[in-house]
Formats: structure tokens, C-alpha cells, sequence
């Protein structure tokens, strides 16, 4: 119950955290050159680079967690095709060698005054700030959650504590519904709901088990996926494999000691219709890092408010931001992250040289959408919604190759590339593809 209660109370920042620096608890002030909130991918990676910018001693990160995870696996891992261990390292083996590391959560930042206040009462002043604190999941937001965690047979890929419960709850599968959910927020990574379907069809298929499974995907978008190139190609699995797709469904109550599922139809509010499962995922609702959301940083929905194009906080020049906590509007991924990191290095070397930033971010993101064991399509689109691929090949269709980069070549880049600002920029994929031409 520990563990759940975690979930109820601990935000999440981006891609979840572990020590050898200069770590720090020290309830002294502080000063530093380059402070960056959030030890996730976003601010991992430029940590990496300012380390590079500025030296090492003029940088510092503020992250409390001791494990770092790559969270893009999770789908994999709730699948049972990759494990838990996997996906994470200590924070300390990801951390740039020499940046202060400090160990705490960050309580209050003041952008008037340049200073963060850490939960343990540490003041540290900056010269510039780069936020990425990651968005929070809110499993509290339906009713009986998180603790419906505690009865089998729910399971969720959103998090450490919940996402090998998606595996067992797979494994121990025997007949009825199989339902799996997208919440009426934004969400981080807005492909998985649905991948995890995917896959859990594809599973029951090779174990005899599908003939006595109806597999539900029940989501409050009015569409299957943003973008119609790659919908239409999922609306057409959806069709072969018989799958159960409804629209403008929201998981609002959870009654895990009967297996109950109630969803509110977003239509005609107040109307409500109970699913029995044999199986759930939840997708947990999502929104802004609280303490964004209470500070002069945030935009009217809390969110960090930056110049979509530079990636420069559009009221506090020495602000920047990266990542899920933005109010960028593109899909919130890892991908992104990736792009949104060489635009901002370059936003910031010419700020610091008091000049205007010349490069542009299109909104460049990417979602690999597992269709099953050993197929992915790979959606990558822009600021418009409009296809911004990295293959000469039609991306829409279900491709091998995909998976494959999906499940062991992106993890290796991701760890010994990006988190050491060694790799990034537009088009992430595109690099692959380049370094595999060479």
C-alpha cells in the first residue's frame, strides 16, 4: 500500500529518476549560473549540454529520486516482451560528472527574484533557468484509485509501481472484457492506450485465449488517433482484428473488488454506462507540475508558457523550458524531447551572447505505435499535425524494421546518446537512419 500511496502523492517528471557528483541536501544558499529543475530526459539532457556550455561547476540540477527510468519501454514491459529492470538506472550513473546535484523537490520557484526553495528549505539563486519538471499523473481523479491497484486484474503502464500489475493481469487472463482507457486530459506518450491494446490482443491470440476475449478501447477523444494518416491505418486493424472502439468514453469510477469500469459519456454528461472487465488498464488522468501551476511561470491552464518557436519563457527571458511541462502544442513524448533539445542549446547559446535565437522548433514529435509483437508504426508529424517523416517508405503501414528500432535501438540511444546531450535534434529517427546509411 506504501507503493500506492506513492502514486497518490509523488509527481512525475518526464521520465522518472537515481549519485558521484557533488550531491546536496544543505540548507545554505546556493548560486548558480545554469539551474535546471527535473532530472528526467529534458532536463538530464541539458544539464549534459550546459555542462558542455558553461562548465560543469556552473551548473546544477534539482531532482529528488534516486532511479532514472526510460518510460517509452513501459509499454513493452506491461506487455511482458521487456522487464522493469530494464527501463531504469540509478540517477547517479545518468547524472553529468561534476553538476551539482541536488537531492531534493523543488517547493516554490520565484522567477522575480531568480530563486527556487527546495522541500527542505534550500534557497538557490540562478542567473538562467531551465524547467523540466515532467506533468503529474492524477490516478486520485477517479474514484477507487489508486487503491484498486491492490485487487488483481487492473494494472497501468503510466507507472513503475503499477505497470508489471498490466502483465499479470495479461498472464492470469481467462474470459470477458479486456478494456483499456485514455483520459479526457492530456497525457504524455497519447499513443500508448492504445499500444497496450495491441499487444494485449496479439498475446491472447498466441495463447488460445482470444475467442473468449471482447478487447475494449474506450477513450474521450472523438478520434482514434490526431492524425488522420495514421488513423486511418489503425481504424483499419481495429476492423481486421475485431477490436471494440468507443468514442468519447471517460473512466470516472473504478470498482475493483466487483471488476467494475464506469465511464461517463463525454456527449451527454451524466450519462454513465458500467463495464465488467477481466482485465483494465487505466490511463491515468494528467496535467501540470503543481508547482508550475503556482507560480508566475505557468499559463491560465498551468502550464509552462513559452515561445513555441525558441522554447524561451514568453514573460521571464532567463526561463526556458522542455518537455511535458510546456504548453507547446504537439504531443508530449520523448521524441519531442529529443527535438526540442538542439533548438534549445541554441536558444540559449545566443541568448548568452545577447543575441536574438535564430533557430525554430516546428513541433516535431514521434509516437512508434506497437500494433503487436513485432510491428510498429511510426507517426511522426509537426506543430500542424501534418507528417513529418523520416523514412522513404509509407510509415502509416506496420512495419518490422519499426519495431525493432522501437524495442532495442532507441533504448541504447536514448542512454548512452541523448542523456549525454550527444544526440538530438529534428527528427530523431532521422539521425538513425543517417547513421545507418554511413
Amino acid at each position: 500500500m506504501t507503493a500506492l500511496r506513492r502514486l497518490r502523492q509523488c509527481p512525475s517528471t518526464g521520465i522518472l529518476i537515481s549519485q558521484l557528483h557533488t550531491s546536496s541536501c544543505a540548507s545554505a544558499k546556493q548560486h548558480y549560473k545554469m539551474l535546471v529543475l527535473g532530472g528526467g530526459s529534458g532536463g538530464i539532457t541539458m544539464s549534459a549540454r550546459m555542462k558542455r556550455m558553461l562548465g560543469a561547476e556552473n551548473v546544477a540540477v534539482v531532482e529528488p529520486s534516486e532511479m532514472h527510468y526510460y518510460q517509452p519501454i513501459w509499454t513493452l514491459v506491461g506487455a511482458g516482451a521487456k522487464s522493469v529492470a530494464s527501463s531504469g538506472r540509478p540517477t547517479a550513473s545518468v547524472m553529468p560528472s561534476g553538476v551539482k546535484w541536488v537531492k531534493s523537490k523543488v517547493q516554490e520557484i520565484n522567477p522575480d527574484t531568480n530563486t527556487v526553495r527546495t522541500d527542505d528549505g534550500t534557497e538557490i539563486s540562478y542567473e538562467y533557468l531551465i524547467v523540466g519538471l515532467g506533468l503529474q499523473l492524477h490516478y486520485e481523479k477517479i474514484k477507487g484509485l489508486p487503491e484498486g491497484f491492490e485487487h488483481p486484474k487492473i494494472g497501468s503502464n503510466y507507472s513503475v509501481q503499477t505497470v508489471e500489475k498490466t502483465w499479470k493481469a495479461l498472464q492470469n487472463f481467462k474470459e470477458g472484457n479486456a478494456v483499456f482507457t485514455f483520459p479526457n486530459t492530456p497525457v504524455k506518450c497519447a499513443g500508448a492506450p492504445q499500444k497496450i491494446m495491441y499487444l494485449s490482443d496479439a498475446f491472447l491470440r498466441k495463447t488460445g485465449k482470444r475467442d473468449k476475449a471482447k478487447v475494449i478501447y474506450n477513450t474521450s477523444l472523438p478520434v482514434l488517433f490526431g492524425i488522420k494518416k495514421y488513423a486511418d491505418s489503425l481504424w483499419d486493424i481495429v476492423k481486421r482484428r475485431d477490436l471494440q472502439v468507443n468514442l468519447r468514453q471517460n473512466l470516472i469510477e473504478v470498482r475493483a473488488d466487483k471488476q467494475e469500469a464506469v465511464f461517463e459519456n463525454l456527449d451527454k454528461p451524466g450519462e454513465t454506462k458500467v463495464f465488467e472487465y477481466e482485465m483494465l488498464h487505466v490511463t491515468p488522468p494528467m496535467g501540470p507540475h503543481l508547482v508550475i501551476k503556482g507560480s508566475p511561470l505557468a499559463d491560465e491552464a498551468g502550464w509552462l508558457d513559452l515561445n513555441k518557436d525558441t522554447l524561451q519563457h514568453n514573460k521571464y527571458p532567463n526561463v526556458f523550458g522542455i518537455g511535458d511541462c510546456t504548453n507547446l502544442p504537439t504531443a508530449k513524448t520523448g521524441a519531442a524531447v529529443a527535438a526540442q533539445s538542439a533548438i534549445l542549446n541554441r536558444t540559449i547559446s545566443k541568448v548568452l551572447k545577447n543575441e536574438k535565437p535564430d533557430k525554430k522548433y516546428d513541433g516535431y514529435t514521434s509516437c512508434p505505435l506497437v500494433t503487436s509483437y513485432n510491428t510498429v508504426i511510426l507517426a511522426e508529424f509537426d506543430y500542424n499535425g501534418q507528417p513529418l517523416e523520416t523514412f522513404p517508405i509509407n510509415q502509416a503501414k506496420e512495419r518490422r524494421l519499426m519495431y525493432h528500432m522501437k524495442a532495442d535501438v532507441m533504448p541504447h540511444l536514448y542512454w548512452h546518446g541523448l542523456l549525454r546531450g550527444l544526440w538530438g535534434g529534428p527528427g530523431p529517427y532521422r539521425k538513425v537512419f543517417h547513421l545507418g546509411m554511413k
